[in-house]
């Protein structure tokens, strides 16, 4: 282990966990009201970021402007997607509903390709790269206090992620509508005979996984870029959502914040082998939780009488 460099890259992991918790966030919330594992929000994800660069640097419009219409428009994406795609799937068999979004996202990857082509872009910036806030740690090396380096964009980043995390907690918790969603993912004959109406909660959820996507996708394209790979993250964000469990939005954050934490301790590694097991090193914790907690940390554990 490189101890010099372990305290950079266990904060530089953490922060990079926060943008992880809001992209599985959008898998928790279709999750959570319609019980359905979402595998479009990746291509959601992507859509919304490269939306947001074409309204900023292709018309002109502010970055803040830009931000916002592409929030509308990914929330109108998504009630699209519920009233065209996935309400007549209605009554359905589970996995052929899951295999809808998986069709989906092949669909929404293909629009991208079309609309924007494959090219490397440069996303607006949004925060400053010039002027990274420097943390004297108390670890000591050669005599000298080991100073951590962190950029702006990922500070920030982190911030904005947890924020959204914890607004769409306090949604699910505390208004009327979060509580009728929460209900609704229970069982869904019920929730009819009380008078929700089904079809309005599934869009409204679809458009909130939308707009979370695009949220997302905007915090990573300033650190990592933009082209159509962008999508590949949330395969990271999967593991994160079984880590911390189906259906928990806590469990959302302390998910991507193991995840992001493991995969910057390994990068602090001198052995090559090792160093270059952070990209995996997501599913090897997912498969050391689920070996001793298979419905996740925070997960609920359902029993059923016949």
């Amino acid at each position: 282990m490189n101890w010099q460099l372990l305290p950079q890259f266990t904060v530089t992991g953490l922060l990079a966990g926060g943008p992880l918790a809001l992209t599985a966030l959008g898998l928790v919330l279709i999750f959570k009201s319609t019980y359905i594992f979402n595998f479009a929000q990746g291509q959601l994800l992507l859509l919304g970021a490269l939306v947001t660069w074409w309204f900023s640097v292709e018309l002109g419009f502010p970055l803040w402007l830009a931000i916002i219409m592409a929030l509308a428009l990914s929330a109108l994406l998504g009630l699209i997607i519920e009233r065209l795609a996935l309400r007549p799937m209605t009554g359905q068999p589970l996995l052929s509903i899951i295999l809808m979004t998986l069709g989906l996202s092949q669909v929404l990857q293909g629009m991208a390709l079309l609309l924007f082509g494959g090219v490397q872009r440069n996303f607006p910036k949004i925060f400053s790269a010039s002027d990274p806030y420097r943390i004297i740690t108390p670890f000591v090396h050669n005599g000298n206090p080991i100073v951590v380096i962190l950029k702006q964009n990922l500070v920030w980043s982190f911030v904005a992620a947890i924020l959204g995390v914890l607004v769409i907690s306090a949604f699910f918790r505390f208004t009327r509508i979060g509580l009728a969603m929460r209900g609704a993912s229970e069982d869904h004959e019920l929730a009819q005979s009380v008078g929700l109406r089904i079809h309005r909660i599934f869009g409204l959820s679809w458009a909130l996984a939308g707009v979370v996507a695009t949220t997302g996708g905007v915090l990573l394209a300033t650190s990592s870029g933009l082209d159509t790979s962008l999508s590949v993250v949330v395969m990271a964000a999967f593991p994160v959502v079984l880590l911390g469990g189906l259906e928990s939005i806590p469990g959302a954050i302390i998910g991507g914040l193991v995840i992001g934490l493991s995969q910057g301790v390994v990068s602090a590694s001198k052995a090559p082998l090792v160093r270059h097991t952070s990209e995996i090193m997501p599913y090897i914790v997912l498969l050391i939780v689920l070996i001793i907690r298979p419905e996740g940390l925070f997960g609920q554990k359902r029993i059923e009488r016949v």
